[in-house]
């Protein structure tokens, strides 16, 4: 899995429920053919990030096609996870 390009966004919650900062990301996939999440148009992954005081975590994230944006029932395998981690981790501290 190779991250070809990536938008993010800070989530404003106007109510402040939610206590910290959330970051939506939207990563753009490279997958190979042999990869079960390989879809002719591309795939992407909508990652949601939260950021508590020194703590960045992912709260939530789906893989959707990015044709027609239609959600996808895959999750990330633990390596995975990490890698993505690592990468919206650098990416919310270079914005700051």
């Amino acid at each position: 899995m190779n991250i070809l390009a990536y938008t993010m966004e800070e989530i404003l919650d106007p109510t402040n429920i939610l206590e910290g900062q959330r970051y939506e990301f939207l990563l753009d996939l490279e997958t190979d053919e042999e990869d079960e999440l390989f879809e002719n148009g591309g795939v992407d992954l909508r990652v949601i990030v939260a950021k508590n005081e020194e703590s960045i975590t992912i709260a939530d994230y789906f893989f959707v096609q990015t044709a027609d944006k239609k959600i996808l029932d895959f999750g990330l395998e633990e390596d995975e996870e990490q890698e993505v981690l690592t990468f919206v981790k650098q990416h919310v501290t270079a914005g700051e």
